[in-house]
């Protein structure tokens, strides 16, 4: 192998087996998909020992792709279930998953999941190291925490997000700058504690090129970690996430330096109108880095169907320049998913994407809603279920109310306005009550 990386591959024009199954995914030129990727505004996470995957490509210019979170907790500790929701996952179309697990035996699951499961994993270390260590937050060292990094890549996971963006620098600026919800990223509060408590600079930050020369060994693309991601509409696009952001720009030149694939990590709430504008900021402050944002939500008075308020913010997002949209299920702020609310989160977030993508006017993009359409004009109910988004939830509606002629539904019945086109078209007579 005369490369280490894909972006180094890339940059040397060696054209690898990845970059070939993504172009073809994308209906682009493999040159096209290799000079995005040379200067930094695609990737394709990979690590080298995750053999079961079917890469993906992130970046905006490319199809939107979603993540789906999930993983362990003190208080669900199912790793039946959680394998279950990968599955589920994976057969909806998520493009990724990562692995939040926070409890039990994590390198067990990141594993089952690097070797069975097709799509990209990623994975917080942060949150690992806490529960490997099995000693205070204050006492795991600075090289600890690198520590896990490596054995995160190591287990073959594709991206790694890391909260590094958080120093010294941004830290005061967080202090200064009081906010309604402070820090709401887990691993932020995580990094922000431990620096506060021994009075160390980011570990993460500090030794950022060993960081580096790990990811380069395994092809890990690294996941620049918000840390200060606002947590409420009153704290977006504020002095805290701005001076992050420009943080992450830096590191993420840096990493380029080395051929590590980077993309950065984004809000959070934020009101509406701030969504686009945010877009715009990330690409100048970060040079052109592909943005994975989540949601973001764009209220906060909607728990139990944040489902919907992060689609709607996504679909502005990801239209405006954000390539990774993590997915938002109805249980955000109230528990940890079942599978029923993974399933309606991915929904929401892939209508997001798709959404987005038809917007951007991405080549094909409106193939699939155009065939939905002439499945509905020529009424080809099974069809349409072919086509859904969500096959099995179309189909389960109709059958729920069957109407009384099958070329119906039992909203219209013989009102139906594309039943009635169709045969006034073709010349017949139409005359509703008496059918």
């Amino acid at each position: 192998m005369n490369y280490t990386t894909q972006m180094d591959a890339a940059r040397k024009g060696i054209v690898t087996d990845q970059m070939k199954i993504v172009a073809e995914k994308e209906h682009i030129p493999v040159k096209q998909l290799m000079a995005w990727m040379a200067e930094g505004k695609a990737i394709i996470p990979c690590n080298k020992r995750h053999t079961a995957l079917s890469p993906s490509g992130i970046g905006s210019m490319l199809t939107t792709k979603i993540n789906v979170n999930l993983g362990t907790s003190r208080d669900m500790t199912d790793l039946d279930m959680e394998f279950a929701k990968v599955q589920s996952a994976v057969d909806m179309g998520a493009e990724a998953i990562m692995d939040l697990s926070s409890y039990g035996d994590t390198q067990k699951f990141r594993r089952h999941l690097t070797r069975n499961c097709s799509a990209m994993i990623g994975t917080v270390p942060i949150y690992d190291a806490v529960v490997y260590y099995h000693k205070p937050l204050k006492e795991i060292t600075s090289q600890e925490w690198l520590d896990i990094a490596r054995m995160h890549a190591e287990d073959g996971v594709d991206f790694l997000t890391i909260h590094c963006g958080i120093n010294k620098e941004t830290a005061h600026k967080f202090k200064r700058n009081k906010r309604l919800t402070n820090i709401v990223s887990r691993g932020g509060s995580i990094i922000f504690a431990w620096m506060e408590m021994t009075g160390k600079e980011n570990p993460f930050y500090e030794h950022f090129d060993e960081l580096l020369d790990i990811c380069r060994e395994y092809d890990v693309s690294l996941s620049l970690g918000d840390a200060c991601r606002p947590g409420s509409l009153a704290d977006g696009t504020d002095a805290c996430q701005i001076e992050e952001l420009i943080a992450l720009g830096e590191l993420a030149k840096r990493a380029w330096k080395k051929d590590v694939q980077v993309m950065i990590e984004g809000p959070g709430h934020m009101p509406l109108n701030q969504v686009a504008a945010n877009m715009e900021i990330q690409k100048t402050l970060c040079h052109g880095a592909p943005f994975y944002v989540l949601g973001p939500i764009v209220t906060d008075v909607a728990p139990g169907y944040d489902h919907i308020t992060s689609a709607i913010g996504g679909a502005l997002a990801a239209a405006n320049g954000a390539a990774f949209l993590c997915y938002v299920t109805p249980a955000e702020h109230l528990r940890l998913p079942s599978l029923d609310d993974v399933k309606e989160g991915i929904v929401a977030a892939r209508i997001a994407a798709h959404s987005a993508d038809i917007a951007k006017g991405l080549p094909g993009a409106m193939d699939w809603d155009n065939a939905m359409s002439t499945a509905r004009k020529q009424l080809d109910w099974d069809k349409m279920f072919e086509l859904a988004i969500d096959p099995e939830k179309a189909r389960a509606y109709r059958e729920s109310s069957e109407p009384e002629k099958e070329d119906t539904c039992s909203m219209c019945g013989n009102f139906c306005a594309v039943k009635n086109m169709n045969r006034i078209l073709e010349g017949e007579i139409v005359s509703i009550f008496d059918e």
